[in-house]
């Protein structure tokens, strides 16, 4: 998934924002809290269920990522070699996992 069809997608989602922070790192939102961040370099890091959290550092195919770890937070050093289908499927479930968290008033405002 190029960074242009990355932007795109976490883009679609509703209420999904995307601010610059940290640096240069291009970090999406949803009611204010982060829920995918493409650093400097490239790097995609976002928010993952336990179980998928668990398949994909074991496997490989994700690392754990740096200070968000213990909040079930993966990092693909590569994302422009991953399926733009499979990605855009792993920021539509981060998308979820952060909106389910914000306050029912936040939701509806929110349009979710």
């Amino acid at each position: 998934m190029t960074p242009a069809q990355l932007e795109a997608c976490a883009l679609s989602f509703p209420g999904a924002t995307k601010v610059v922070q940290w640096g240069g790192s291009d970090v999406y939102k949803v009611g204010g809290k982060i829920f995918a961040i493409v650093g400097l370099g490239g790097r995609l890091m976002f928010k993952v269920t336990d179980l998928a959290y668990e398949v994909m550092t074991e496997s490989g195919m994700a690392k754990p990522a740096p200070y968000l770890a213990r909040a079930k937070w993966v990092s693909l050093d590569e994302p422009d070699r991953l399926d733009p289908d499979e990605a855009a499927d792993w920021l539509k479930t981060a998308h979820a996992l952060i909106a389910a968290k914000l306050t029912r008033a936040k939701r509806k405002e929110l349009g979710l």
